[in-house]
């Protein structure tokens, strides 16, 4: 089973599968039925999907996951705004819907596999254990988003496109004629439009609070129309006059209301405390690499577990504090070992 999104990725994913004598089905799902302009989830994706699968000879079905999805990503997203996080809505949906439905639904179905057109790979390990490891293409690797995946997903997920760059997938869709061969990438959350942006999404489903912009001495320096919002780190949208320094938000306090900024150099901290940590195939200790973001560079760092599901990560060298509630991947080498949510 191939999970089509209507995408280069996942055509070329499919066409690579049924080459090498699969047995091959695409399927595509249904998740947002809201206003989309991302392009993803709407319904010329699941055009292009069907109209993929035609032409490569295989079947292709659509799975209505909408309620799932407002349940595991949407709710989860609003609700963390609404307590001040900064939340990982793709790779939410990638723990519960593009893998752990998808398998649910394949073992169902008696499919052996489930594929996708992510840009990484599933390295082998010792007695049949894996982990998920960068792709050819540093430029798009996604295992930053795949970290939650387990041994039970690895043991039955292939990822067709680990070995290629994008320009060599969109090389061979255009050799086979597909559609999607110069289709532009999908960008940003699919539920948040350009046109309308997060707070008037967020606004139709939380109060959103006004709040002040002080720094670290505690005098005003301006307002904010929303602190749910504002997220550690962030530079723009703050409403302050410039002529001064660029200014940087150091933490945001919801009950209060207020949001703390200061120069880029106040948002170094040499520790980074994080919370529901999980390891993909065991403890592994000594110098890692941790990734706080999709694209951010690797920077290296030591674990020491607080024995409650939490850690304690010590940098290197002082680096940028993480914004409560993203993900920080451990990496040895270029593979997968663990995920956490930042504190």
């Amino acid at each position: 089973m191939v999970a089509m999104s209507g995408g280069v990725d996942s055509s070329v994913a499919a066409a690579r599968l049924a080459e090498q004598g699969h047995d091959v089905v695409g399927v595509t799902l249904r998740l947002w039925g809201g206003e989309s302009d991302s392009g993803c989830c709407s319904v010329s994706d699941v055009d292009d999907a069907r109209r993929v699968a035609a032409s490569l000879g295989i079947d292709h079905h659509v799975f209505n996951f909408a309620d799932d999805f407002a349940r595991h990503v949407v709710e989860p997203y609003v609700a963390s705004h609404a307590s001040g996080r900064t939340p990982n809505p793709c790779i939410e949906c990638n723990r519960h819907l593009k893998f752990a439905a998808v398998l649910e639904r394949a073992s169902l179905l008696g499919f052996d596999a489930v594929a996708t057109g992510h840009h990484a790979r599933v390295a082998p390990g010792p007695g049949g254990r894996r982990r998920i490891a960068r792709g050819a293409d540093v430029a798009k690797d996604q295992s930053y988003v795949l970290h939650v995946l387990g041994q039970q997903e690895l043991a039955r997920t292939l990822l067709p496109l680990g070995t290629l760059t994008k320009p060599e997938v969109r090389r061979r869709a255009a050799a086979l004629g597909l559609r999607t061969a110069t289709k532009p990438d999908s960008q940003d959350v699919c539920f948040i439009t350009r046109t309308s942006g997060r707070r008037a999404f967020l606004g139709e489903r939380i109060e959103l609070t006004p709040g002040r912009v002080v720094d670290v001495d505690g005098a005003t320096l301006g307002e904010v129309a929303a602190v749910e919002l504002v997220t550690v780190g962030q530079r723009r949208g703050l409403g302050l006059a410039g002529g001064s320094a660029p200014r940087y938000v150091l933490d945001v306090d919801l009950p209060t209301a207020t949001v703390t900024v200061g120069e880029q150099g106040d948002l170094l901290v040499a520790q980074q405390r994080v919370a529901e940590l999980r390891w993909s195939d065991g403890v592994v200790g000594g110098a890692l690499l941790a990734q706080c973001s999709a694209h951010g560079a690797p920077r290296p760092v030591t674990v020491e577990e607080d024995g409650e599901g939490g850690a304690l990560l010590r940098w290197a060298r002082p680096e940028r504090r993480v914004a409560p509630g993203q993900s920080v991947v451990l990496y040895e080498g270029d593979e997968v070992v663990a995920g956490a949510r930042a504190c």
